[in-house]
């Protein structure tokens, strides 16, 4: 499977296109079962967010604007202040599934800022102005996570070397599973993967939830990338034999210093680095 055929059979958040419910793959399944899932109600889009069937930030923005919009379609009568009340009800609704995920609540409020902007018009173009949010939502999505990739890469090409394949490690998980596409960290490996270059993925198991054994070592194989799983206190270890030229890690939330915050066990591998 090549890089880009991976990633049209993994979308992770999408609405369908006749606009009757959410359609998500449930990560809590991987890497055992592919298994996609509607949601259809404010409670299973809820849930998907709180039992992590749908995790990474930007994945969960996503999952957030379309869910909102869904919900949305479905408020009944033509009075804009009835609407707007309904609407703060479900968005508030939502935004309680998962308080620490910024994503959620950025998403949530850019699309009551659509609503607001727009009180002039009536309810029916509203509802459709929220699909289209969503839809600018993921593409934006999509186009950061290529510039990310982009710049990744940028990086890493410089580490190639005759004959020999440039190892990488990684910790937890913050590729197309948890984006809509292509992944913020991963993304540099997927490019590289997708021009030729000769990357050997040390992948983290990452505890407790396991997010580089269940999902980046299952999507890095997916798409062709030589990985290696090792639990989480062997990269000291991967490090001294030299198999390491570098590190990437996910981000939950970057700081205007330019501080990453990130799962438990980064701070390790970083002073590790």
């Amino acid at each position: 499977m090549t890089v880009e055929e991976f990633f049209d059979q993994v979308i992770t958040v999408r609405m369908r296109e006749d606009r009757s419910s959410l359609d998500i793959i449930d990560q809590t399944l991987l890497p055992g079962t592919i298994k996609r899932i509607n949601l259809n109600t404010k409670e299973e889009i809820w849930e998907a967010i709180k039992k992590l069937r749908v995790r990474g930030a930007p994945a969960i923005g996503a999952a957030a604007a379309y869910g909102i919009a869904l919900l949305a379609s479905g408020i009944a009568g033509d009075q804009y202040d009835a609407f707007y009340s309904r609407f703060k009800e479900l968005k508030d609704y939502l935004a309680s599934s998962r308080p620490t995920a910024v994503n959620l609540f950025w998403a949530l409020n850019r699309m009551e800022a659509a609503v607001t902007a727009n009180k002039e018009r009536d309810v029916t173009a509203i509802k459709e102005l929220l699909f289209e949010e969503a839809d600018k939502i993921r593409e934006e999505d999509i186009q950061i996570s290529r510039g990310i990739g982009e710049i990744g890469f940028g990086l890493l090409k410089e580490l190639k070397k005759e004959g020999r394949e440039i190892g990488i490690l990684t910790h937890c998980n913050a590729g197309a599973l948890a984006t809509s596409k292509y992944g913020t960290c991963l993304a540099p490996i997927h490019l590289g993967q997708e021009r030729g270059y000769n990357f050997h993925v040390f992948s983290d198991e990452t505890r407790p939830l396991l997010q580089g054994a269940r999902l980046t070592c299952w999507e890095l194989q997916k798409s062709g990338v030589d990985v290696t799983l090792i639990c989480d206190n062997m990269a000291a270890s991967a490090m001294k034999q030299g198999k390491i030229d570098a590190v990437v890690v996910g981000c939950d939330r970057m700081a205007a210093n330019g501080d990453g915050a990130n799962k438990i066990g980064t701070s390790a591998v970083a002073v590790l680095a």
